[in-house]
């Protein structure tokens, strides 16, 4: 009887795998020799497909990027600016909680990888087209990346131990509770990430308002047009 097959080397089986392998112990847990002993694979060939283990890196990262929802940004999607840019931080924030390991990469930019730049192209055009200055546009991009990851590179309820005798009242009165938090971590890390984002669109949303009205005032020759900054 023939031996079954060995499924066949691709990109997509290495990147599958090194992002298996983030997720479950880190990025130092990533080399060529591990991955080649995880898919069955001599060493040499993983060098058909990648370099060096900083492109398997890029490639994961940008795998993830990729989980991003970009629809909002859709020139027939009838979401307003704000929506759409509330609707796609939820999503990317989603994407980078499934695999918080691969955030460090992540955070460095989008470098060369297309789905990051993609991803940085649908919200820079979204912007832009809404009536945003091209300069604010680019402020408002960076802004949110800030956030997005910044939330997702720890957790704040997670950071505090569930042991109760490490809050003594004494030295610390207002952390009563502060041993509750931590069984409670995704949801305080929801809510904290949702009152935050809502918050930055509040006032985005505010210079929105002085951007078209500096906008209208500048056609109807009440003076010159609003230029980004």
């Amino acid at each position: 009887m023939a031996r079954p097959r060995k499924p066949l080397l691709s990109r997509e089986r290495i990147v599958d795998t090194a992002r298996a392998l983030v997720d479950a112990e880190g990025l130092a847990a990533v080399s060529t020799r591990r991955l080649a002993a995880e898919l069955g694979v001599s060493g040499p060939s993983l060098y058909n497909h990648f370099r060096t283990k900083d492109q398997i890196l890029e490639a994961v990262a940008d795998s993830v990027s990729a989980q991003v929802d970009l629809s909002m940004f859709d020139a027939d999607d009838a979401r307003d600016w704000r929506t759409a840019l509330h609707d796609w931080a939820a999503s990317y924030r989603a994407a980078l909680t499934r695999h918080p390991n691969i955030v460090p990469v992540l955070a460095s930019g989008p470098g060369r990888r297309p789905a990051g730049l993609r991803l940085a192209d649908a919200v820079f055009g979204a912007m832009v087209d809404a009536g945003w200055p091209a300069a604010q546009a680019t402020s408002i991009g960076a802004l949110m990346r800030y956030f997005i990851m910044g939330s997702a590179l720890g957790s704040f309820a997670g950071g505090f131990v569930d042991d109760e005798a490490a809050y003594d009242p004494a030295d610390y009165p207002h952390l009563g509770q502060a041993h509750l938090l931590a069984e409670r971590q995704e949801v305080i890390d929801e809510r904290a990430f949702e009152t935050g984002l809502r918050a930055l669109l509040d006032g985005l949303a505010l210079q929105y308002e002085q951007v078209t009205a500096g906008q209208a005032a500048g056609a109807q020759g009440f003076g010159p047009p609003l230029r980004g900054r």
